[in-house]
Formats: C-alpha cells, structure tokens, sequence
C-alpha cells in the first residue's frame, strides 16, 4: 500500500491477500475500521472469481448454502455467474489460460473473510479461482478505480 500513498494515520480496514486485486478501504477512523473487519458486524463484501471451468447450478447451490471447508464451514454466500466485469483493469501477471479449458466469472458476497476463503471455497467445489477482484465492501463499490487510484469520502 505504501507503493501507493503515504497518508499518516490512515490505515487499510481489511486485508486482501497477495494474488487478489480490488477494493480496499482505507480509514483514520477506528469504529468504522472495526465495523468492516470485525466479522461480528457481518459486513458483506462482494467479489468477482474467474474460475477455471463452467460452473454448473449445482456448484452454485453449494456456494449458496456453505461450503464444507474442513476447518469450518462457510455461512451462506450469494452467487451467480456473470460476465466479465466491464472496465477491468488486466491482469499482471496474466493468468493461465488453457485452449481446452473455458474461464467463466462468478459474483460471490460474503458476510465473512477468513484466510483465503473465496478461493478455497471455488476450489472445493471443483473450479478453482484464477483472479478474485473484491469490488464492494458494504455500500462502498470499486466503480471506475483503477489500480493505484484512491478517492477520499466523508462518512
């Protein structure tokens, strides 16, 4: 983050692992940093998983009921395919991509975000994540931001 602004007394409210892309709130206020990563508030976030393969509407079902993770078991989760999000910025590095093997994306909201969840719960189902963009956190939505780009709010 600091690659990109140096704001003093500011501070990410969350965390997105290293090989994930997309929105992250920045704040210099402490209740609103604990409102979105305290799971105890339950805040959804929202985010769009390339998969590797054509989910089917079982596959679906199972994001949308809990997925069995072996540690835990997810709460329920919105899902549903989509197209590709309009104005996504590339990749970098480019993902794999195989000739015999069709990419599809799913929107997937969560009200929870432990270690690497979305991926391992594509992956348990059987279409593994290639890129996960998170593109909302509660009301606030990545719109048009690119990366590196940051716009300031006032809540």
């Amino acid at each position: 983050m600091s690659d990109y602004l140096s704001l003093p007394g500011v501070y990410a409210a969350g965390r997105l692992d290293a090989d994930s892309e997309g929105l992250l709130i920045l704040t210099d206020d402490g209740m609103l940093q604990s409102r979105i990563a305290d799971p105890k508030h339950k805040l959804p976030k929202t985010y769009w998983a390339q998969v590797e393969g054509a989910p089917d509407v079982a596959a679906l079902d199972a994001l949308r009921h809990g997925v069995d993770l072996g540690d835990f078991i997810t709460r329920p989760a919105a899902a549903r395919l989509i197209d590709e999000p309009a104005g996504l910025w590339p990749r970098n590095p480019p993902i794999r991509i195989r000739a015999a093997i069709p990419t599809n994306w799913i929107e997937l909201v969560i009200a929870e975000g432990k270690n690497r969840q979305v991926r391992r719960m594509t992956a348990k189902i059987g279409y593994p994540t290639l890129r996960l963009v998170r593109a909302a956190v509660g009301e606030w939505t990545l719109g048009e931001l690119q990366p590196g780009e940051w716009k300031e709010l006032h809540v």
